[in-house]
């Protein structure tokens, strides 16, 4: 098409280049493509206009019906060279219906699943409609759904026979826990919301989510899981993610431990990077059985991006005394992480000597300085100190060379060349 006919240039997105199927206005006069110009909004929270760069006053997008038919009657006149006619985008949804849905739920508890799966259904059309269902009080409707799932198991029952009703009520409203937590998820909750949800009096969601964690046979559900308590703790003050309770470590321990899959276990790691630089959650990270867990996945790891999330919580679980003991009582610890040194990527090998230096710094023994000997971490800082890398990677790697000096210049499992070059690599 491109090499017969010239499509005129306001009939393309800015963003995407692309001829527009829903082009919308925004407040600076510039007309997208209704997806591209809501994906830069509501979902990567960018304030300005993507073409002339001012900050938006309003996010009010206004559909621009006179290009659309101007495109959709392009379109038409060039049928013969190939080009397909434009078709009239549906409308958004309408708030009321959004209301009434979320009004049949509360009232009926055996229409929460039709409910929830026509919500489902209404949120994967657009963004607009996302939006539009999160402005009726979605959020706050899907979270009290979960509350009340998550309640029927805290409940305590007399006697075995109300017991069981219990547990068959859990296993009769599992599938509504799950639709509606499928739902939080898909609506990608816009940080206002999320905050309100988190401070409010929803503030036991996050417990909610816990306990999907916990009792979850569905790893798409913990997934889930995993992602909304990370955003929500974005939300969270340094207080509120000291005073986490151990069991959540636990957990995310377990979904490493368990490889349900890539995306779960690059969810938990991302929600340990979040809540490790805070000591107090460091120990239960290490407390929970996080380090061992780390060192044996990495022992068969081949993933860039896993590896250097994976390096990146044992550096900050290894700046705590018990990271460290547990680092070094591990038979591979020490063999695993040298053994990652320019081998990965450049933050790969900044990581993995930041561990070895906090290891040598602070737990620097006469046994940890000839295991280092041996499992050749002398070649490899040497190699730091030589090639192209970081100038910190490089500080460090020199700082373990004059911590271990001594030792390795009198052992004799270290190659002559390298005693004799030590003096010059600590310069």
């Amino acid at each position: 098409m491109e090499d017969k006919i010239e499509v005129p240039p306001y009939f393309l997105c800015p963003i995407s280049l692309e001829i527009m199927g829903d082009p919308v206005t925004i407040c600076t006069g510039i007309t997208y493509e209704r997806e591209n110009i809501e994906r830069w909004i509501f979902i990567s929270n960018k304030n300005t206009c993507p073409v002339t760069k001012q900050l938006l006053t309003g996010t009010d997008l206004t559909p621009n019906h006179t290009l659309r038919r101007l495109i959709q009657s392009w379109c038409s006149l060039n049928a013969s060279y190939g080009v397909e006619r434009i078709p009239t985008p549906k409308p958004p949804v309408n708030k009321s219906i959004i209301s009434r849905l979320i009004s049949q739920a509360s009232d009926s508890p055996h229409m929460q699943l039709t409910c929830l799966a026509e919500l489902r259904r209404i949120a994967s059309e657009s963004a607009t409609n996302r939006r539009i269902m999160e402005s009726a009080g979605a959020v706050e409707f899907l979270s009290s759904v979960m509350l009340a799932n998550s309640g029927s198991s805290t409940r305590e029952e007399e006697g075995d026979e109300k017991r069981l009703l219990v547990e068959e009520e859990i296993e009769w409203r599992k599938p509504v826990e799950e639709e509606a937590l499928s739902l939080l998820y898909q609506l990608q909750i816009s940080d206002s919301i999320l905050k309100k949800v988190f401070r409010g009096e929803n503030g036991s969601l996050l417990e909610a989510l816990m306990r999907i964690l916990e009792r979850s046979c569905n790893y798409e559900s913990r997934v889930f899981a995993l992602e909304l308590m990370k955003s929500m703790l974005d939300m969270a003050a340094p207080p509120q993610l000291i005073s986490l309770k151990a069991k959540l470590f636990v957990e995310l321990v377990q979904i490493l431990s368990d490889q349900i899959s890539s995306k779960a276990t690059k969810s938990a790691l991302k929600l340990l990077i979040q809540l490790c630089p805070w000591g107090r959650n460091r120990v239960k990270a290490v407390e929970a059985g996080s380090v061992g867990t780390i060192v044996d996945l990495l022992l068969d790891c081949s993933d860039k991006r896993m590896c250097e999330m994976m390096l990146v919580v044992l550096d900050q679980l290894c700046c705590c005394a018990e990271g460290r003991a547990e680092l070094l009582n591990h038979g591979a610890g020490l063999a695993v992480v040298s053994k990652k040194i320019l081998r990965i990527s450049h933050l790969g090998s900044e990581r993995a000597v930041r561990i070895l230096y906090n290891v040598s710094k602070h737990s620097g023994t006469a046994w940890v300085a000839q295991e280092m000997v041996q499992l050749g971490v002398l070649a490899k800082l040497s190699l730091v100190l030589q090639i192209d890398c970081e100038v910190k990677t490089k500080e460090k790697a020199r700082e373990i060379i004059k911590l271990h000096a001594r030792a390795w210049r009198n052992s004799p499992c270290v190659p002559k060349n390298l005693v004799a070059s030590l003096a010059i690599l600590i310069d």
